[in-house]
């Protein structure tokens, strides 16, 4: 039986491409919806890190950045151990719309699991997506 292997949303945001690549790409943006704290080097082959309050953090590999339209990432897998090297690919795609802008957000990787990972981590995604563009758009109309 075949996994479905990506999560993506598309979200319509009432601001403009830049100040959307700017809360997705800057370590000010990524703390201020993603984590509590961030830091990156935009760069393929650049590390970003994200903190919680809650002692949680998550550490990224970025991948592609073709400013001001596409940055992706990878990352741990959720439910997975720390030590496991398996990633998911990250990519955020801005289009410039009539309102502002169209974000598309695609999560893949996942049909690299097992069935018991497979649901942990792609169930905890979808949901976690959900949230944390709840947040972006919060971001955004706060600015």
């Amino acid at each position: 039986m075949a996994f479905p292997d990506r999560i993506e949303r598309v979200v319509e945001l009432a601001h403009p491409p830049a100040a959307v690549w700017a809360a997705l790409t800057t370590a000010e943006g990524l703390g201020g919806w993603f984590g509590n704290e961030a830091t990156i080097d935009l760069r393929p082959g650049g590390s970003a890190r994200m903190t919680w309050t809650d002692g949680a953090s998550a550490s990224m590999r970025v991948e592609r950045v073709e400013e001001p339209r596409i940055f992706g990432f990878t990352w741990h897998i959720y439910g997975l151990p720390e030590e496991d090297p398996r990633r998911t690919y990250v990519e955020f795609t801005l289009e410039p719309d009539v309102g502002g802008t169209r974000l598309t957000v695609v999560e893949s990787g996942f049909a690299q699991l097992p069935d018991d990972a497979h649901d942990k981590a792609f169930g905890g995604n979808t949901q976690g997506w959900a949230s944390e563009l709840g947040e972006l758009v919060a971001y955004l109309d706060a600015a």
